[in-house]
């Protein structure tokens, strides 16, 4: 089965107080080979990209109501009339609050649901072609 990658570079807020933010350059991976999760990878000032990866239905649910819990938080909001997404994530490491523009996302989002489509994302794990190639042996 061929996979599908979508991906999309973008500047996110990591937001330090409500007065203060800095910029964070990150990118949006999907793959269709694991067509539940989304992943972001903050580049931030270190050798490695921070990576997260969180299930797609989440970030689709956030962009029009708060939604999630534990690690991963996520809701729309509202700022100088334009239309953002609040990510709150949080590790032993530390938390992170980043907001990332609405419309950037939601076209992100709208090829990976392309891609493949909501309720379809079993038939791409591949496990019919593992169980017949376990049941042959």
């Amino acid at each position: 089965m061929r996979h599908t990658e979508v991906e999309r570079e973008l500047e996110l807020e990591l937001i330090l107080s409500p007065e203060h933010s800095v910029p964070v350059p990150a990118r949006l991976s999907y793959r269709s080979d694991d067509p539940y999760a989304v992943h972001i990878a903050f580049h931030i000032d270190s050798g490695h990209p921070v990576t997260w990866t969180f299930a797609r239905d989440l970030l689709v649910e956030g962009v029009f109501r708060p939604c999630g819990g534990g690690d991963v938080r996520v809701w729309p909001t509202k700022a100088d009339g334009r239309a953002f997404v609040l990510m709150a994530l949080s590790s032993p490491d530390g938390d992170a609050l980043l907001q990332a523009p609405v419309p950037q996302v939601s076209a992100w989002l709208e090829r990976t649901l392309r891609t493949v489509p909501p309720g379809a994302e079993g038939g791409r794990l591949g496990l019919d072609e593992a169980l017949d190639q376990l049941l042959a042996r």
